[in-house]
């Protein structure tokens, strides 16, 4: 998995994505969700790493198959909360 920490304006971004998905686009309809390392990063990690992180963030996104069951898993994420981009899972968490 790739991952990129960003601290935002006092929120912690966390971005994940899964290996193969990174440099695709896909699309459905009006949505293009494009996975690039400008945004998921170019750090490969573990998933225990990844969870590790996402606990910490307050701002999530994520793509592909692993990271999402990974999520669903832990109980950071609900599967009503995914959306499927051209057969793909994408999420966004948001704790407030």
């Amino acid at each position: 998995m790739y991952m990129r920490i960003r601290d935002m304006q006092g929120e912690l971004l966390v971005s994940i994505c899964d290996q193969e998905c990174m440099g695709n686009t896909y699309r459905e309809g009006k949505i293009a969700l494009k996975v690039t390392s400008k945004f998921y990063g170019e750090q490969l990690v573990s998933p225990e790493k990844a969870i590790d992180e996402l606990k910490k963030a307050t701002i999530a996104n994520l793509v592909g198959n692993a990271i999402i069951k990974e999520c669903i898993r832990c109980g950071l994420l609900h599967e009503k909360g995914v959306i499927w981009v051209d057969g793909v899972p994408h999420a966004q968490i948001i704790k407030m």
